[in-house]
Order: structure tokens, then sequence, then C-alpha cells
């Protein structure tokens, strides 16, 4: 069984929302450990290389490159719960800051 860390930089399968296909795409983990192995899923939120439309709960990562990610990008608000054979591999981690960042984001988006 592989056990992602939170902040790790995946990437999955998105299946589109007509369910008419898929793409893989990056995400960052935010389900903890204890939560994977006790569901078999991981929770991840998306992340988009369209920096220009930023919503509410979203994050401009600082520290892209380090994270595995071709281009500057955002930590959006949509989160996805997947079964860990939708990953396809590990990119890399968001760094400290920008992971607590994105913790903040998804506490207003969640009102928590």
């Amino acid at each position: 069984m592989t056990a992602y860390k939170r902040g790790e930089v995946v990437l999955v399968g998105f299946v589109f929302a007509d369910e008419s296909g898929r793409k893989l795409r990056p995400a960052v983990v935010i389900s903890s450990l204890a939560y994977q192995r006790a569901r078999q899923e991981v929770v991840v939120a998306a992340i988009t290389s369209n920096v220009r439309r930023r919503l509410f709960g979203d994050h401009l990562i600082g520290g892209w490159q380090g994270a595995g990610l071709l281009f500057p990008s955002v930590v959006t608000g949509i989160m996805r719960t997947m079964k860990r054979t939708m990953i396809a591999r590990t990119l890399g981690s968001l760094t400290k800051s920008d992971f607590e960042a994105v913790e903040r984001e998804l506490r207003r988006s969640l009102g928590l």
C-alpha cells in the first residue's frame, strides 16, 4: 500500500464532469495518513496552471518548480476523494509555507 504525505504533489487521472474521459492533472494531497489507511482513498486539491483566474480558496504556489510543476500554478479549492490507484506518480512536494497557506485557504473555504 502506497501512502501519500500531506503536501505531496501527485499526478492523478481526473475524470471529466460529463464522464466522457479523463486527463492526467497535478493535485496536492490534503488527507492524513490515518485517513488513507482507514478508507483506502486519498483526498486531493486540484492544481491548475491558469494563474490569471484565482477564486476564493485558491493559493498561488510560490515554490512551483520545487513541487515538480512545469509552470507557475495555483492550488484550487476544488477537492476530490479518489482511490490510490488513480494516482500515477509523485511529482514533488509543496514548501512548508505554501502548504500552510493551502491549509488556511481550505479552512476558509470549509468555514473551519
